[in-house]
């Protein structure tokens, strides 16, 4: 049984392990023949007597697309993985993977994950990338009634930004990451490192992450008193953003040492290019989202040297894949043997995705959409990512993952994430101090 690559639309790429000669038809684009080349997606899977699908949505275009980089790695070793099929229930299920674009946009994240629902029929939806697309995918599948575990979004903004009840959670969608409690702790570990005044210049869109970190209740502020902080905060931004001059005229004036903030690469390069053109050289920035990834980092220039960002996973994370056995180590290497790139904290995320998905397949003995979703609470997994069990909370539907701090540091010719603070999750090594950028 072949296998085919069956586009939808210019945002759908599926990996097929059975014939749907209806649906099958050229790729659109020499840009989606790149994609599926890279994803290793051109030899035949072994065929099964029944098919589990599984809808994927990611923002392979746009200004986030940067944390969808590693998907084709992941989807070619997932092929790799269940070529053969998996067992549920004593049966064989081929695996097909249907992978849409949400072109970094909220609407159309939303759009594609109804496409995926009731078009294509899939029995599972994954996701992440940030709230623009974790949270409109899984609006929709609990409108739906569609299993759904998401990853790559705070949890606070992931879960109360769709209106989340403490006490309920959701039926039908699960997620794991880490919270505004970890990410306050790890870049307030970061700052406790070195002298400074204390003085915090903050740079928060007005989106679901910046709006959430920048919350006087749950967000940076509520701990500004407790950990000697003073915050410079001139208000939401609107992203995407070309002039940061009043932020930065105000920065300098308040004497802010301290730069933070949840920007997209972007919105950080214009921000940075304008602070050196101003003379504004705070002593410590760590600004998430936007530092987050080589790619990004490379375009900053020489200035990128001493950024510090929190770091959800890094080849340092002393846990294995429920699917391969490969440490995390392990997983980043062989990312950048395939890929040529350097390993980013996407990949094991994306991995793990795969890794609790794959589970509550197995686990529902084929036996529909409840089946899954009961299997999904039921997660209780240790992954490439840390432990996820959905029912130990801080909320219902949600599992925490540990998180430290890095630093980009130069070593030898290149810049390495560092890790340089693990206050929070001790069992990641540190691999060097914070330095003072100025």
């Amino acid at each position: 049984m072949t296998q085919d690559i069956q586009p939808i639309d210019a945002a759908d790429t599926s990996i097929d392990t059975t014939h749907h000669a209806g649906r099958r038809q050229a790729l659109k684009t020499l840009g989606m023949a790149a994609t599926a080349a890279a994803a290793g997606i051109h030899a035949p899977w072994v065929h099964a007597a029944t098919t589990f699908k599984i809808g994927y949505v990611a923002p392979q275009t746009g200004p986030l697309a940067v944390f969808a980089e590693p998907d084709p790695f992941t989807l070619a070793e997932m092929k790799k993985l269940v070529g053969a099929g998996i067992k549920s229930g004593g049966k064989s299920y081929a695996v097909e993977v249907i992978y849409k674009d949400s072109q970094s946009n909220a609407a159309r994240a939303a759009e594609v994950t109804s496409e995926l629902i009731l078009k294509n029929k899939v029995d599972i939806v994954i996701s992440g990338c940030t709230p623009e697309t974790s949270n409109p995918v899984a609006d929709q599948c609990e409108l739906n009634a569609m299993p759904c575990v998401t990853n790559d979004t705070p949890w606070q903004p992931h879960f109360f930004g769709r209106n989340g009840d403490p006490k309920k959670g959701f039926e039908w969608t699960n997620h794991f990451f880490w919270g505004l409690e970890d990410i306050i702790g790890v870049f307030a570990g970061i700052w406790d490192k070195a002298p400074t005044n204390r003085v915090v210049g903050a740079l928060w869109p007005n989106d679901p992450d910046g709006n959430a970190w920048g919350d006087g209740k749950i967000g940076f502020p509520s701990v500004a008193q407790a950990k000697k902080l003073q915050f410079i905060d001139k208000g939401r931004y609107q992203s995407p953003s070309d002039n940061f001059t009043n932020y930065i005229t105000e920065f300098k004036k308040a004497g802010v040492e301290i730069v933070t903030g949840v920007m997209p690469p972007p919105d950080f390069g214009n921000f940075w290019a304008q602070a050196a053109q101003q003379g504004f050289k705070p002593r410590i920035c760590t600004v998430g989202k936007a530092t987050e990834f080589p790619a990004a980092i490379a375009a900053f220039g020489p200035r990128s040297e001493g950024l510090s960002v929190e770091v959800w996973w890094s080849p340092a994370h002393p846990f294995k894949s429920s699917l391969t056995g490969q440490s995390s180590a392990e997983l980043a290497a062989a990312y950048t043997k395939a890929s040529g790139k350097p390993w980013s904290m996407p990949v094991g995320f994306k991995h793990s995705l795969f890794e609790v998905a794959l589970a509550a397949l197995k686990a529902s003995e084929g036996k529909g959409a409840k089946a899954i979703r009961d299997a999904l609470r039921n997660t209780d997994l240790d992954t490439i990512v840390g432990h996820v069990n959905f029912k130990k909370g801080p909320v219902p539907s949600v599992s925490k993952t540990p998180l430290v701090g890095g630093q980009w540091q130069k070593k030898g010719n290149a810049l390495e994430l560092v890790i340089v603070e693990n206050g929070q999750a001790s069992n990641v090594p540190l691999g060097g101090q914070l330095k003072l950028m100025a």
